[in-house]
């Protein structure tokens, strides 16, 4: 109780703001919401009579799917926002529009470009507010493949996750601080001037000291998958990148993830990938729709993971 007394209210902007503790609080709920929801019992309408902004800058499907299906899920209501339907799109500023929001709402979604405006858009609310993506974190996708990888392997901590592909994109952030967070060793592999921030890496360092996690970046992915228990890509080109197409194009091929590189790996490493995939580019055909791969529980897992989060923060 004293857990969920201390989630109750707050923003979930990033996983660093929470405690390996609360983190396996959120965990253990969206994997007990999944058990009732298979087994055909009423869950608990946490968000019976409350209203949630789902606020989109960027487009989306699992996204926006999985948490208008949530609240739906959890008894509440769900609006779903556009970013240039509001005022927004006519320059009335985000802290404006975050305390305007809070008198109508109980909780806010936004998938936003930007972390800074995500961040004002919390300071200025007084509702908790969550982060759908932005340009240096995508949590709530990372804590639901966290819940993945505990379902198919039964624990996190000591797991190697290695991460081929875009070093420097939201995702990898958020998997690089989740995993130091839990106690699991993470490895990067990507080119060198698509490495990881270097103040995440701090941040992530220092989560390792207390979790004995190890982080490694090796340019080489033959070398950084031999160990590895999960492999994860993600897309070269994210969105708001589609000026350097042309480049991340000429320069990402050596970390596809296809049945070469799997070779190099152990024989019962499972495949991840946050969706949506550019098959033919940052992973092959064969390797998503392998045996290995467990893309699509991964991608289920949002929504009973954003039951969990929606139903403990709000």
């Amino acid at each position: 109780m004293k857990i969920l007394k201390s989630l109750k209210g707050r923003d979930f902007l990033k996983i660093q703001d929470y405690s390996k503790e609360e983190l396996w609080t959120i965990i253990k709920l969206a994997q007990d919401l999944k058990v009732q929801y298979y087994a055909g019992k009423k869950i608990i309408p946490f968000l019976s009579g409350k209203s949630i902004g789902l606020i989109f800058q960027k487009p989306s499907t699992r996204t926006r799917i999985s948490f208008e299906v949530a609240v739906y899920q959890l008894g509440g209501n769900a609006l779903y926002l556009n970013w240039n339907d509001l005022q927004l799109g006519r320059g009335e500023t985000i802290s404006d529009t975050g305390k305007v929001l809070s008198r109508y709402l109980d909780g806010i979604m936004a998938r936003v470009y930007s972390q800074k405006d995500l961040e004002i858009l919390a300071t200025a609310a007084t509702i908790p507010v969550i982060n759908g993506l932005s340009d240096l974190y995508h949590p709530c996708q990372a804590l639901s493949d966290l819940l993945t990888i505990y379902e198919k392997k039964g624990y996190l901590e000591g797991l190697n996750l290695t991460f081929i592909g875009d070093g420097s994109d939201n995702m990898c952030h958020s998997l690089i601080v989740a995993s130091t967070k839990m106690g699991m060793n993470i490895t990067i592999s990507s080119p060198k001037e698509y490495e990881p921030n270097e103040k995440i890496l701090e941040m992530a360092n220092s989560n390792a000291k207390l979790s004995g996690s190890k982080i490694k970046i090796i340019n080489s992915p033959e070398d950084a998958v031999k160990d590895a228990d999960i492999i994860y890509t993600d897309v070269w080109v994210s969105m708001g990148q589609e000026k350097e197409t042309k480049k991340r194009i000429e320069v990402f091929p050596p970390y596809q993830v296809n049945r070469d590189l799997i070779r190099h790996a152990p024989n019962d490493v499972m495949v991840m990938h946050c969706l949506p995939a550019h098959r033919g580019l940052e992973i092959t055909d064969e390797v998503i729709d392998s045996e290995m791969s467990i893309v699509w529980d991964q991608a289920e897992n949002r929504l009973h993971l954003q039951k969990a989060i929606l139903a403990l923060l709000i």
